[in-house]
């Protein structure tokens, strides 16, 4: 039996990521496992999530960028744990979205390189799905009340994105255009990318 596959789905708030993530899951199981980034439930998890719920507790942009790196690195022993026994990793969110958070902030220094770094080494995914909702984050009703869920966020975050993939990305990354696409269509589209993938699997792993 072979490894299995380590599958992303990318995108800003509001574009349907997790939703499709879940549906993927139900799709592919019981032979698959969904992680959500951040996980909060882990040692340096619970500091992220204070930081995201808790706008009063602050600390410095470098520090929560290098927190959030940490948290992938801290579930990433894990991942390939589970990818070495034949089940595979849907991850919401993961490298891609952590650099082009904090690209976004445009603090003088965090350029992307200097944001890609802490990264370096960490797994690659087999396939990442890009969700695009070209009517903007600004259409969509339902923002929380987290630090970064606010329309301003979003449309920075937005601008990095397409640099952050142009950065890091290579064959495995497919951007998908949701654009008035309903639940039933994405996940239509998203099922045709991963069973291109799951018929032609990869058996090595590959690093950013």
């Amino acid at each position: 039996m072979g490894r299995g596959q380590l599958i992303l789905i990318e995108g800003l708030d509001r574009t349907g990521k997790t939703t499709q993530t879940e549906l993927l899951l139900n799709n592919l199981s019981p032979n698959a496992e969904l992680i959500k980034f951040p996980q909060r439930q882990t040692p340096i998890g619970k500091i992220i999530d204070r930081y995201l719920t808790d706008k009063s507790y602050e600390l410095p942009d470098q520090a929560i960028h290098l927190l959030f790196s940490a948290n992938r690195w801290e579930l990433i022993d894990s991942i390939k744990s589970t990818l070495d026994s034949g089940k595979h990793v849907i991850l919401d969110r993961y490298v891609f979205s952590g650099v082009a958070y904090s690209v976004g902030k445009n603090i003088p220094g965090m350029d992307i390189h200097w944001c890609v770094s802490p990264d370096k080494g960490l797994m690659r995914p087999d396939l990442t799905l890009f969700l695009v909702n070209e009517m903007g984050s600004d259409s969509r009703a339902g923002f929380g009340e987290e630090r970064y869920e606010s329309v301003g966020m979003q449309q920075k975050v937005r601008k990095q994105f397409d640099l952050v993939l142009k950065e890091l990305g290579d064959a495995t990354v497919k951007t998908l255009n949701v654009t008035g696409k309903t639940i039933d269509e994405v996940e239509l589209m998203i099922r045709r990318q991963v069973d291109n993938l799951l018929s032609n699997p990869n058996e090595e792993y590959h690093h950013f």
